[in-house]
């Protein structure tokens, strides 16, 4: 039987900071919950004013846990310091909500800091939900050549750089500890007896820049700060505050304009002046790109009808076409938007221009397309109007190059998203678990190919007709077979092991899910109940 982990006074304050993400905390505390088994610590949730029932949830499933419930949002540092100000612990762990642990997490960073007595904060190796490296698992200075590095592109061109990668040190080994100079603010663990003595989280950063400012701070009180990779968790970076958005890049940048000004003050006036020039053109090529997205069918038809037109307006001498439209004269132009601007309005009528291919659609849009060429054709005079030939040419030419273009598109976008269209999964754990998997997943989609893996790694007479692997084995077999989705039972398997199965399959192509007391399932993009209780 295993010895307590126990010692003379409690030694961990576990703080998490919950706004609306009433299951990914569920997941959380029930991996903190483990991981907390064996040590003297005390656990608080302080939430944001959720509109979900987290608050509730959290009373009841974990009674032991210290709720803060604040009737508004008073920003993570805020949130924070609450919980730190009572905390009991030697070491103070700040941790997100949409994270889980491993079962010996905390043992391996206590046994490290107790060794280490120059640490003042750790940062441990993180993986997403699909199980692909965090690069903010370690972190430099953002200096502001360090920031004008990353802003502008080039710590991505020369990711091992020691000059240009600063940002997220990437020239240092994922899997080997070292010194860093930032922590992560998903987990960052820290002495108790440092934060009394330079300060708990400034509260001028409402999110994000907090962890930046405090990691600086415990460096310049003469600490250190490190990564240690001997540890892993998951954390599903953007789960509870949407890091894509436009919003984000304003408030995280605006979060780096403070802390430069309040660590670089003599460099602060130029590094604000490019942080707004990248936060704009952020801003700019977002904007852009969505736009380029919605009007690409428009444009590349646009672009076919020109050619189109182009080439039989060349060839029509050669190929008997009466010579009376000549593009240049006063009304080819009209000829050429006339014709144009037939099909666009065609294909808008029929709704062919959606994010999704459909030809049938694309078909109708040509038809209508047609008629209202023919339509405004006949207005003009005969002099100054399209022969019959030249029509003819004209439907014939975009009735097969624009459905053309659209099979081609269809094509690539259905080669873009093979890898994610849940085709394949694999279900690890008892087999009680997966045959109640099972059964959901046909009822949902029958052509499902559903392959199953023991929750342990020693197999039983029989056990090899009804798995496939063992637990184990879950990373190749989900690689041989190109599973896209992968669902594990964390009341059969640790979550240990299933972390370490997501680190070695390390493959953006696969959507890693949780069960979380066989209740809910929890991935990256969504949460799945599975029973009604």
């Amino acid at each position: 039987m295993k010895t307590p982990y126990r010692y003379k006074k409690m030694k961990l304050s576990v703080i998490i900071v919950n706004y609306n993400v009433r299951y990914f905390l569920e997941q959380c505390l029930t991996s903190v919950k483990r991981a907390t088994a064996n040590i003297d610590a005390e656990i608080f949730v302080v939430d944001n004013e959720s509109k979900d029932d987290s608050v509730e949830m959290v009373q009841l499933l974990f009674p032991e846990v210290i709720v803060i419930a604040n009737k508004k949002n008073v920003g993570f540092s805020k949130a924070n310091n609450q919980a730190i100000a009572i905390a009991k612990g030697e070491y103070i762990l700040l941790l997100n909500p949409d994270t889980v642990v491993e079962e010996d997490t905390f043992e391996k960073c206590i046994t490290f800091m107790d060794k280490t007595p120059n640490a003042g904060g750790l940062g441990v190796k993180m993986i997403d939900g699909s199980g692909v490296f965090l690069p903010e698992s370690k972190r430099g200075l953002p200096t502001p050549s360090v920031s004008f590095y990353k802003i502008f592109g080039l710590s991505n061109l020369f990711p091992k750089s020691k000059v240009f990668s600063k940002y997220h040190l990437g020239y240092l080994d994922t899997n080997q500890t070292n010194e860093i100079e930032i922590l992560s603010g998903a987990f960052m663990w820290m002495r108790k007896s440092v934060l009394d003595k330079i300060g708990y989280l400034d509260e001028s950063f409402f999110m994000y820049g907090e962890d930046i400012d405090l990691s600086y701070r415990i460096l310049k009180a003469g600490y250190k700060n490190y990564y240690f990779p001997e540890s892993k968790i998951i954390h599903y970076k953007g789960e509870s505050t949407k890091k894509g958005s436009i919003n984000y890049v304003f408030v995280f940048y605006n979060a780096m304009i403070i802390f430069s000004k309040k660590h670089f003050a003599q460099k602060a006036k130029a590094f604000s002046f490019f942080i707004n020039i990248a936060i704009y053109l952020r801003a700019f090529m977002a904007i852009i790109f969505r736009f380029l997205t919605v009007i690409r069918l428009p444009i590349l038809d646009t672009f076919i009808i020109f050619i189109l037109l182009a080439l039989l307006t060349l060839f029509k001498p050669f190929i008997g076409f009466p010579n009376q439209i000549e593009i240049t004269n006063e009304y080819g132009l009209l000829n050429v938007l006339t014709a144009l601007f037939s099909f666009i309005i065609g294909l808008t009528i029929t709704k062919s221009y959606t994010k999704t291919v459909n030809i049938s659609r694309t078909f109708l849009g040509l038809v209508v397309g047609s008629i209202v060429l023919l339509g405004l054709n006949s207005s003009f005079p005969t002099n100054a109007s399209f022969s019959n030939k030249f029509i003819a040419s004209i439907l014939a030419g975009v009735f097969v190059f624009i459905p053309f273009s659209r099979i081609i598109l269809f094509y690539f976008d259905k080669l873009k998203i093979k890898r994610n269209s849940k085709k394949t999964t694999l279900i690890a754990g008892k087999k009680e678990f997966i045959e109640s998997i099972s059964s959901l997943i046909k009822l949902k989609s029958p052509s499902v190919d559903v392959l199953h893996a023991k929750h342990n790694n020693s197999y039983v007479k029989n056990d090899e007709e009804y798995f496939i692997a063992k637990q184990n084995q879950v990373a190749d077999i989900a690689e041989i077979y190109n599973a896209n989705e992968v669902i594990f039972s964390s009341t059969d398997i640790s979550y240990k092991d299933i972390i370490h199965s997501m680190n070695l399959a390390n493959s953006k192509y696969i959507d890693f899910k949780i069960s979380v007391n066989d209740n809910f399932i929890i991935g990256s993009h969504h949460v799945e109940k599975i029973i009604e209780k």
